[in-house]
């Protein structure tokens, strides 16, 4: 990655408001993540060979684990309540829009039935609008995440019953 690159992605993390992004390729591996000073600071280093398909699996767990002492304080019933239901995930960081423009209505509202292909939100990352299709078939259940937020990878967007 080239330096101006580098001091692209800073920026727009700096601009988005998000905490930490980690981006890797079979090349390199890079961490970006904001102080409590607001200072961005990133560490480079390369990636190894056989780390890339253990990393994904790895991110999800940690991800979780802060949210697990958070768990206990809400009520069991509640939790188990959502097993059943399918999340639809971030598969990029950017700004959520959950409609094409202001002045249109948003894609998909609680209630509403989506098939698997169908456009969801739109996720804005460096200038380009990428539209997100459902992963699944079923009746969104819950919108987790507002109009105009940032967004990190893998962050739940949609609950969805799939019955």
């Amino acid at each position: 990655m080239k330096a101006k690159e580098i001091q692209e992605l800073i920026d727009f993390i700096a601009k988005s408001g998000l905490n930490k992004v980690d981006i890797e390729t079979e090349e390199f591996k890079i961490s970006v993540q904001r102080e409590a000073s607001q200072k961005v600071k990133y560490v480079s280093e390369p990636a190894p060979a056989a780390a890339p398909p253990a990393l994904p699996q790895a991110a999800p767990a940690l991800s979780q684990a802060p949210a697990a002492p958070a768990a206990p304080a809400a009520p069991q019933p509640a939790a188990d309540d959502t097993s059943k239901y399918i999340t639809i995930k971030a598969p990029m960081i950017g700004t959520l829009y959950r409609s094409a423009n202001p002045e249109s209505p948003a894609f998909v509202n609680v209630g509403d039935e989506v098939k698997q292909g169908q456009v969801i939100c739109i996720i804005e990352a460096m200038k380009l609008f990428n539209e997100i299709e459902s992963e699944v078939s079923g009746r969104i259940v819950k919108v987790l995440v507002d109009n105009s937020s940032p967004v990190e990878y893998d962050q739940p967007l949609f609950l969805v019953d799939p019955s």
